[in-house]
């Protein structure tokens, strides 16, 4: 045998690092970079739970909110990379952050070791009673009416339920004011409130509030209609747009976090993510669990770069 056959065969027999052969041995902690109750935190909950079984040690849930994620995601990109912290993010923090912010504190694509991605989420444009408005194409003809006189609520500069927005008024020449907050719930509470008067949404935040006449919800950003919601049109049906958009969330961890470690973590999530009672439990909350592979997650990212970017760019949102 050559050298570096001989080489290469040798380091495939050495044995794993001894901080890898005994992960874990004690609790995990995952960082949610939003406040409790948001959807991300709720995933998190939920995976979380039976993926401690496989792992056997308990998963702490620590919720960092702030930046549009950023906060609580430079904070799993600075960790110690050991397995011990992990993180469950979403979109932008893990992608259009890096459009939107002028400087970030990590660099998500170099930063941070992927996982495996979580779950779909579609969003919903739900919209205060007191537009009085009952369809997309209703809403944009008192838009276009009163251009500036209205508020949309977001989860933060970089999330799905800015960009979404952002892209609306961009295809329809609209203009509303951007209000972001800091979780879904927050959002939402905004909303019914009056401070603002649309969102684009996760259906968890939205759907509880539409049976008691709070909010209504005008049309889905899925491809065709949910079979979770398929009383909610889609966007193209409304006749006005086409537009699909998912408010992913997916499981990273530091950069230099061992191979073997983020297997391990990989195996336990995927594991849990595909075990019917969860699988019910997460579509009980409007998200569908898509787990698969590092390499698969990280050129989703990528994937998503490419798409919003120019969505960005056209619309000038930025954060300085």
């Amino acid at each position: 045998m050559n050298k570096p056959l001989l080489a290469l065969a040798c380091s495939l027999l050495a044995p794993l690092p001894a901080a890898a052969q005994d992960f874990p041995n004690h609790p995990i902690r995952m960082i949610v970079p939003f406040a409790a109750g948001s959807t991300p935190d709720v995933f998190a909950r939920i995976v979380s739970e039976k993926a401690s079984q496989g792992l056997k040690q308990p998963i702490v849930i620590e919720n960092r909110a702030g930046a549009g994620g950023n906060v609580g995601t430079d904070a799993v990109a600075k960790a110690a990379p050991d397995g011990y912290t992990i993180g469950a993010s979403i979109t932008g923090p893990l992608v259009n952050n890096t459009v939107l912010y002028k400087k970030m504190p990590y660099n998500p694509f170099t930063d941070l070791a992927p996982i495996t991605f979580g779950v779909h989420q579609p969003n919903v444009i739900a919209v205060s009673p007191a537009l009085g408005v009952n369809s997309m194409p209703e809403l944009f003809a008192l838009l276009k009416k009163n251009p500036g006189k209205y508020n949309y609520a977001s989860i933060g500069a970089g999330s799905l339920s800015h960009l979404s927005m952002e892209l609306i008024k961009a295809l329809t020449g609209t203009y509303v004011v951007h209000i972001p907050y800091t979780s879904s719930p927050a959002a939402v509470t905004s909303v019914i409130a009056g401070d603002t008067q649309i969102a684009s949404l996760a259906p968890l935040a939205v759907m509880p509030h539409v049976p008691t006449g709070r909010l209504k919800v005008l049309a889905i950003s899925t491809p065709q209609r949910s079979p979770l919601l398929p009383n909610i049109p889609t966007f193209k049906e409304t006749g006005v747009l086409d537009v699909v958009a998912s408010a992913w969330i997916g499981l990273v961890a530091p950069a230099k976090t061992p191979p073997a470690i983020i297997e391990r973590l990989n195996r336990e999530f995927v594991a849990a993510m595909k075990d019917p009672a969860v699988v019910e439990k997460l579509r009980a909350q409007y998200m569908d669990p898509n787990p698969g592979t590092p390499a698969e997650f990280a050129a989703y990212m990528q994937e998503e770069l490419k798409r919003w970017t120019p969505v960005i760019k056209r619309s000038g949102a930025s954060v300085d």
